[in-house]
């Protein structure tokens, strides 16, 4: 048998776990896994952040559309038109009479 199909057996028999120089190989198997776990928690946080990101998003969009309706009836509210009906109701109707400007004049005093 060639020494590469050996080293392969050895391999799937995991007898370079309990060898003479195992320790080397067990501190590079707990290092990468070490790496693993902080991959995936990695992973996992910025999944959480995409997600909170998509949702402040949808609620700036909720928020923007109320703001839009809420201004639209505000200038409703404050048209002449509207005013008017609602102070006809308390007996207030539009002067029939135009407004007159009235002038001062400063007199001189000697």
């Amino acid at each position: 048998m060639s020494k590469v199909k050996q080293n392969i057996y050895n391999i799937l028999k995991g007898k370079f776990l309990i060898s003479e120089d195992a320790f080397k190989n067990w501190r590079i198997i707990i290092f990468v896994v070490i790496l693993l776990l902080f991959m995936i928690s990695r992973s996992h946080s910025s999944d959480k952040k995409v997600l909170r990101i998509a949702e402040l998003n949808k609620e700036i969009r909720e928020l923007k559309a109320e703001f839009v309706d809420t201004r639209t009836k505000v200038m409703q509210l404050e048209l002449e038109s509207a005013i008017q009906r609602k102070v006809a109701v308390r007996g207030l109707l539009p002067s029939e009479n135009p407004p007159k400007k009235i002038r001062v004049i400063k007199s001189k005093v000697d």
